[in-house]
């Protein structure tokens, strides 16, 4: 009922006495009477002047556009709104208690009994599990981890040498504790041999973290890696040994952070950039997708390019290169010709078929 959205999200309703149920959320596209539905872009407002949804999270603005039989939720944060509904209608499912039967458990683990631990799962000698966890089937933890109370962890993970907190999400595959990508070289008469350096440090994950599909985070040389708390990895990210996150910072796919680096509290990573090792990214800081970040960046700025610069130097460097290709086509159309013409022109004659002989 629309009391329970209200409470559910801090919105303003249109019509608070309204005593219609609604079942499910669903886009303004397909969604009917019984559904709610939300606006957070205007290009979707022909959408929104169709649409037959029962209600509407809209910001205050937009109000005036919500179809006159629906009912208008309004707030500042439409988006954040809708999440909070969306998983009223689809809170995640609650863990079954118990060890399946084809799970492998260390005896001297220490697992809450109000853990749903899945088939085939391996948990290695003094693991230690709080309470209220998932671990999905053939997820494999090791020795000594220690995992915070209400951790979701996918199938096929893999956690060792770590100290995770509460509310983490791992989704399937991911791997923590592994080692880092760390060796010394040496030269020998068949070329060049690599020695492993051990590694002994842990993977520390604060609470609230959530980290995507087949991402790794690799443990510490010496020290610690740590992932700060409510921070967020998409799939595929790569994190090296030592390398430090703070609080709340943001991981796009296919990003990498190479060793010992340092990312300051909401610090954001678009896709595929890439952190080279020992260098430190300020507080706050954002960088557009495919960026190069060679050398430490101050915060609270955006950057894009490789090397990384400020979004505004970017673009301006763009711009002279335009016109300076711009300027050469001109000065090149100024000798008439193409480049092949002018190539042939001070190339030395070649001797036909004739006058070699040849028929």
């Amino acid at each position: 009922m629309i009391a329970d959205l209200i409470a559910c999200a801090g919105v303003e309703a249109s019509a608070q006495d309204d005593l219609r149920r609604f079942v499910r959320v669903a886009p303004l596209q397909v969604a009917g009477p019984e559904d709610v539905s939300f606006l957070d872009n205007r290009k979707y407002l022909p959408a929104l002047a169709e649409t037959r949804a029962g209600a509407v999270i809209i910001h205050p603005d937009l109000q005036s556009r919500v179809p006159p039989g629906a009912v208008a939720l309004t707030t500042r944060q439409p988006y954040l709104a809708w999440a909070k509904i969306a998983a009223l209608f689809h809170p995640l499912p609650a863990p079954v208690p118990g060890i399946h039967p084809s799970a492998v458990v260390d005896p001297s683990a220490d697992i809450d009994p109000s853990c749903d631990i899945g088939p085939f799962v391996v948990i290695g000698p003094h693991a230690q599990i709080a309470a209220g966890c998932r671990i999905g089937a053939h997820s494999v933890i090791g020795r000594g981890v220690s995992i915070g109370a209400h951790t979701l962890i996918g199938p096929h993970c893999t956690i060792s040498h770590a100290v995770m907190g509460a509310r983490i999400t791992l989704f399937p595959g991911v791997r923590i504790g592994q080692d880092g990508f760390g060796f010394a070289t040496t030269m020998t008469p068949r070329g060049p041999l690599h020695i492993s350096v051990p590694q002994l440090g842990r993977v520390v994950i604060e609470d609230d973290v959530e980290i995507g599909a087949n991402s790794c985070v690799d443990r510490g040389s010496a020290q610690d890696t740590v992932i700060g708390a409510g921070t967020r990895l998409d799939n595929l990210v790569q994190i090296g040994h030592n390398v430090r996150i703070g609080r709340a910072c943001v991981i796009v796919a296919q990003a990498g952070v190479a060793g010992s680096s340092v990312l300051e509290d909401f610090v954001v990573l678009a896709g595929q950039v890439g952190v080279a090792g020992h260098v430190r990214i300020g507080r706050g800081a954002r960088l557009a997708g495919q960026t190069g970040v060679m050398s430490d960046l101050p915060g609270g700025a955006e950057y894009m390019g490789t090397p990384a610069m400020p979004v505004k130097a970017y673009f301006r460097q763009i711009a002279v290169l335009k016109r300076l290709a711009a300027m050469g086509v001109r000065v090149f159309a100024g000798f008439g010709g193409t480049e092949h013409n002018n190539t042939a022109q001070n190339e030395p004659p070649t001797a036909s078929d004739d006058e070699t002989g040849r028929n």
